[in-house]
């Protein structure tokens, strides 16, 4: 399922009209209709009575021209608050608004801030708005009456409707401009915009619906989108078949390099979180002092001691020992709980090199790659790195502020320049691959804000590689999946309180859901009942 930029679908829109002769104000017409046939099933059936259309001058405006249209046709007492003057409404939404005169529809000019004021009391006696101020194009703060405008709609506390992207949302980034309009359901049109995903844009835009307006599925293609969302249907054709004469041998091996002194805990769940995704056999790498610990917490894997330092820490001496072990594993999981020191650094520098299998690196591998820093652009094998925003602040050199206002960017950027795939944890876990293609995850919930989590990620990742799958894509079904076991836990036990051994242990179940087509992921932590299945 496609995700687009504001650019994408402009673009998209503009190809519709000149290359297939389908006229703007046809499109413009069908997004209106499919919006209040939205709007009648998803607001007005549970909150009756008049209805508020807040319209700006441009095509936004125009569809929320034709829903007042339809909506006045149906029997409904609707208004239409007009921000700007009526003749500098031009095109598709002039027409639409022409319309609304012939019929007697009441449209209220409010031009500025004192217009605004004086209608106040108007408008505090709708029973829902419907919201088509600021479309997608939107990038600068919102400013003067127009903010003032949201506002006072958010203050009323009613039900709002928005049209196509909740009024002062970057389609982007999902980041608010100055203000913005808090949804209870949102139509778009043609395809999910990436900020309706994208948090904070999540929790503005309420139960999302995508319209269909006509837009040919060739176009999509032509355009060259490069956001996709991560559903059930996008993996199902990646994920490894395992045969009925299957045997441990042939379901791979993984070689998982963590631990040391007080982090034991992370290299064990790393471990059988690999297990768990269904690896047919581990061998973790340990300093060697704490090997006999690591033989105590973990029955299924095998474990190795490593040459290590006076901290007990791997040692870069430990090489030639890890590249022997390497040479029949698929893949290669390094960081959890290694350490940061500079043995430890100089030992990953040289795997990132060398390296002859996938590998997956998180935590302390990442600590050690921004702090020392070591050459991603010299590895010799596909490489997946999960950092959290804190860790992604210190491999780009931005702050984690900067990171979170636009989590694709900076995620599609950094994979692109080293050549890696990247997972950026988090509400709306990103995935982005060296060519620039971004995925964003569907699944998971804020009781995963716990210790451990991302250990159990990164073996869920590396076993999936382990069994054949190919980095990107089990980049991708790691993420699902680790949601998504999460998203069973928070249903079963409760919303927070649930251990990442949990999560770790009730991978099966999510991946059986998975393939069997019964997985009905929470939507981003919302209630399952919300998720918009037209998006699946």
């Amino acid at each position: 399922m496609y995700l687009v930029t504001a650019d994408e679908m402009q673009r998209m829109d503009r190809a519709t009209i000149e290359s297939f002769g389908i006229p703007g104000r046809v499109l413009m017409e069908n997004a209106g209709r499919g919006a209040t046939a939205f709007y009648l099933d998803a607001v007005h059936r549970h909150h009756p009575g008049s209805v508020g259309v807040a319209a700006g001058r441009g095509n936004n405006g125009g569809d929320g021209f034709v829903m007042a249209r339809y909506l006045h046709q149906k029997g409904i007492r609707v208004t239409v608050f007009l921000l700007a003057e009526k003749d500098r409404v031009k095109g598709d939404a002039a027409a639409n608004l022409n319309l609304l005169d012939t019929m007697g529809v009441p449209v209220v000019e409010m031009v500025d801030d004192t217009a605004f004021k004086s209608n106040q009391p108007l408008m505090r006696r709708q029973h829902t708005w419907i919201d088509a101020i600021l479309g997608t194009g939107l990038r600068s703060e919102v400013r003067g009456y127009y903010r003032a405008a949201i506002d006072f709609i958010n203050q009323q506390e009613r039900p709002v409707f928005a049209v196509d992207i909740a009024s002062g949302l970057n389609a982007d980034t999902g980041q608010r401009c100055g203000a913005g309009i808090h949804a209870t359901a949102t139509a778009t049109f043609g395809f999910a915009k990436v900020g309706h995903l994208a948090y904070p844009g999540r929790s503005l835009t309420g139960h999302l619906k995508v319209i269909e307006i006509g837009i040919p599925p060739d176009v999509a293609l032509e355009i060259g989108c490069r956001q996709h969302l991560i559903t059930p249907g996008s993996l199902k054709n990646t994920f490894p078949v395992r045969s009925a004469t299957a045997h441990k041998g042939r379901t791979g091996h993984l070689l998982v390099l963590a631990g040391s002194p007080g982090k034991t805990g992370a290299a064990a769940m790393t471990a059988t979180a690999a297990m768990r995704a269904g690896a047919g056999l581990v061998t973790l790498g340990t300093p060697g002092s704490l090997n006999p610990v690591l033989e105590s917490m973990v029955t299924e894997a095998m474990t190795v001691g490593l040459p290590e330092t006076a901290e007990m820490a791997l040692d870069e001496s430990a090489y030639e020992t890890v590249m022997s072990l390497a040479k029949d594993k698929r893949c290669l999981a390094v960081g959890p709980g290694i350490g940061t020191g500079r043995p430890a650094g100089r030992l990953l520098g040289r795997l990132i090199e060398a390296s002859p299998v996938p590998m997956v690196v998180d935590a302390d591998a990442l600590n050690l790659i921004a702090s020392m820093p070591l050459d991603l652009s010299r590895c010799k094998s596909p490489m997946v790195l999960t950092p959290h925003p804190g860790e992604m602040a210190r491999l780009s050199g931005h702050s984690t502020a900067d990171i979170q206002r636009d989590r694709i960017g900076h995620a599609r950027s950094f994979a692109r320049q080293y050549r890696v795939h990247l997972v950026l944890k988090g509400a709306a876990t990103v995935v982005a691959r060296p060519d620039g293609t971004v995925f964003m995850n569907t699944t998971g919930n804020p009781g995963m804000a716990a210790g451990g989590m991302g250990d159990v990620l990164t073996g869920l990742i590396a076993g999936l590689i382990t069994q054949g799958m190919e980095a990107g894509a089990a980049a991708c079904a790691g993420v699902y999946l680790h949601g998504s076991a999460a998203d069973r836990l928070a249903r079963r036990i409760a919303p927070r309180g649930y251990l990442a051994t949990e999560v770790m242990n009730t991978i099966p179940q999510a991946v059986n859901g998975f393939l069997s087509g019964n997985d009905r992921p929470s939507w981003l932590g919302l209630d399952p009942l919300c998720y918009p299945t037209d998006l699946i």
